[in-house]
């Protein structure tokens, strides 16, 4: 999640991309990337052009040319880009299940799994919220609730929150940073802050659901 030198150098490449498509052809870009890095598991193997770098530069962007990206078109659309993506992403693991998941090679991609499914098992509703501030996680949890069978609406509600929490909410962090540095460390720290709160919270509701 934290911008290192690597995801750094990864956003200064997404800011430059403006200037070479254009407004409209990045607007398209932003959420058409945003939605594959879940809903079609492109995340899995390009997990920063798909994630915290790409929704924080789109943020920078807007700041910069507020003549022709609108802030609120750019941070409603990657919300609903990363809301509809794990939709899709649950329906695929409802639906094709264990042998899709299966199917994919790689050593990285099937700990991956295991660690999602392990997540998913301790924190329930509360894995989908938390893991869209978890790069592996993110992409593999929506498949993991929809193979476990997690009741549908309990899920769309859990991806709504977690959407706006991350993707309208990195959005604007890019936007204010850019005039306001110290904006985004104070950012980070209350993303840790809600993460840290979430994870309790999803602790004590699956310490209670085993000892009832």
């Amino acid at each position: 999640m934290f911008l290192t030198p690597f995801r750094a150098s990864v956003t200064d490449d997404i800011v430059a991309w403006f200037d070479v498509i254009g407004p409209v052809l990045f607007y398209l870009a932003v959420f058409g990337l945003v939605f594959a890095g879940t809903g079609l598991f492109v995340g899995a193997f390009i997990p920063f052009i798909t994630g915290d770098s790409l929704v924080f530069a789109a943020g920078l962007i807007a700041a910069a040319h507020q003549d022709s990206i609108n802030i609120f078109v750019m941070a409603i659309g990657v919300g609903m880009s990363a809301w509809l993506g794990d939709q899709v992403g649950y329906t695929l693991g409802r639906h094709f299940g264990r042998p899709y998941l299966d199917k994919r090679e790689g050593k990285w991609l099937k700990k991956a799994i295991i660690r999602s499914e392990q997540f998913y098992d301790r924190y329930g509703w509360w894995s989908v919220v938390v893991a869209r501030f978890v790069p592996w996680a993110r992409v593999l949890i929506p498949a993991i609730a929809g193979i476990g069978k997690m009741n549908y609406y309990q899920f769309f509600s859990a991806n709504l929150v977690g959407a706006v929490l991350w993707g309208v909410g990195l959005t604007l962090s890019g936007f204010f940073a850019y005039s306001i540095p110290w904006v985004k460390s104070f950012v980070y720290v209350i993303a840790i802050v809600v993460i840290c709160l979430s994870l309790i919270a999803g602790y004590r509701t699956w310490k209670a659901n085993r000892v009832s």
